[in-house]
């Protein structure tokens, strides 16, 4: 397949800076997510390296190869859309095969490139169907297809489970991670689910504002965000934040009051630290029911969702996210006290920069597809 490298990448449009100095390495065969608010970027990012957008400055490398001014159909790329783009009056064998048709494939080779495309898919019982004829998840495995004829060098995928229903998003992530395995391809997926991105990628590309925030392996972004953005936006049920106050700081760890008055001990690396005013986060997983806890409020909203119990605690001016476990009996209205686990606690100075994590995580390293070694990050 092939690798991708993105130089100081810079996108305007006349005035405006959409895309601000982005460097990345996608490494050959890697799952590489670009995940993020609306507006933040990504859609333009995937356009750019596609070629149908100019960056205003920077350089996009694939295999060491400079392509800035190479054409979209010269650089070996496939791109899957939002929109599926299906020609309504062609079957799905049609639809397929048809930008081979175009590139001149003699006939026979197109039918045996489609025919290969639709076994991997599960699509040879539908080829002679057309597109009204198709399940929403049907058609979007033959736009995939169609990507799949053309053997590129990089798969792009522009937000394609977007106009899915819950259940075939889920079972279309699942036929993409299998199809990665099976292709053994480098793809380049766009989403602004991170529940997508957490499930599917080796490395994760965090962007906000056009500037890449973080990038690394799932495990690696959820166990150490390098911000408070990222670490509300990878995790779900987001991050809990709370504004605390700061008691004693030390290499060892940092002391903080909390709103009830308590005080308790955060493993960061407090080296240097004088902010009095801090944010602690806690993942609602780290939140844990105790009736002699240094945390309390007032139960405003329970989501039962069968083995887990979602509590939303209103604490003072702050919602707080409780997971419980699923049978927990507690009824709005009901005053809850609670405690966290210590050890997986992250603490924000007042630039909203992690401290130092001293806790181990010996997942945080893993990607989505085995124990190897965890991608190199990079990015600003």
């Amino acid at each position: 397949m092939a690798t991708l490298q993105l130089h100081n990448i810079v996108k305007r449009f006349d005035d405006t800076e959409v895309i601000k100095g982005v460097d990345l390495e996608v490494n050959d065969r890697e799952f590489v997510v670009f995940v993020g608010p609306s507006g933040c970027g990504k859609s333009t990012l995937l356009r750019i390296i596609a070629g149908l957008e100019s960056a205003t400055s920077g350089d996009i490398m694939i295999d060491g190869k400079r392509i800035n001014e190479v054409g979209p159909a010269e650089r070996g790329l496939a791109m899957v859309f939002q929109s599926y783009a299906l020609y309504p009056h062609m079957t799905v064998e049609d639809n397929m095969g048809f930008s081979l048709k175009l590139a001149g494939v003699p006939k026979e080779e197109r039918r045996r490139k489609v025919r290969e495309a639709a076994s991997i898919l599960q699509l040879e019982p539908l080829l002679e169907r057309k597109p009204k004829a198709l399940s929403g998840g049907q058609r979007q495995r033959v736009a995939i297809g169609r990507a799949i004829v053309r053997n590129p060098s990089i798969f792009l995928f522009d937000e394609p489970l977007s106009n899915l229903d819950a259940a075939l998003r889920v079972q279309m992530r699942i036929e993409l991670a299998r199809l990665h395995e099976e292709l053994d391809a480098t793809m380049i997926y766009v989403t602004h689910d991170q529940i997508e991105a957490m499930t599917m990628a080796d490395k994760i590309v965090v962007l906000q504002g056009g500037v890449v925030e973080q990038v690394g392996s799932p495990m690696e972004l959820y166990h150490h965000p390098r911000n408070r953005f990222v670490a509300g936006f990878i995790g779900s049920p987001k991050m809990n934040f709370l504004q605390v106050k700061l008691v004693e700081a030390s290499p060892t760890g940092v002391e903080v009051r909390l709103p009830d008055g308590a005080t308790c001990i955060v493993q960061v690396d407090g080296t240097g630290l004088n902010d009095e005013s801090l944010t602690l986060g806690i993942r609602p997983e780290h939140l844990q029911i105790d009736s002699e806890g240094p945390l309390s409020g007032r139960i405003e909203v329970i989501e039962r969702l069968g083995g887990v119990t979602s509590l939303y605690v209103r604490m003072q001016d702050t919602l707080v996210t409780v997971s419980a476990d699923g049978n927990v009996e507690n009824r709005v209205g009901d005053t809850l006290r609670f405690g966290f686990d210590r050890t997986c606690a992250h603490l924000f100075d007042a630039a909203d920069l992690a401290l130092p994590s001293l806790a181990r995580h010996p997942l945080a390293g893993l990607n989505r597809q085995d124990n190897r070694s965890p991608s190199v990050a990079g990015g600003q």
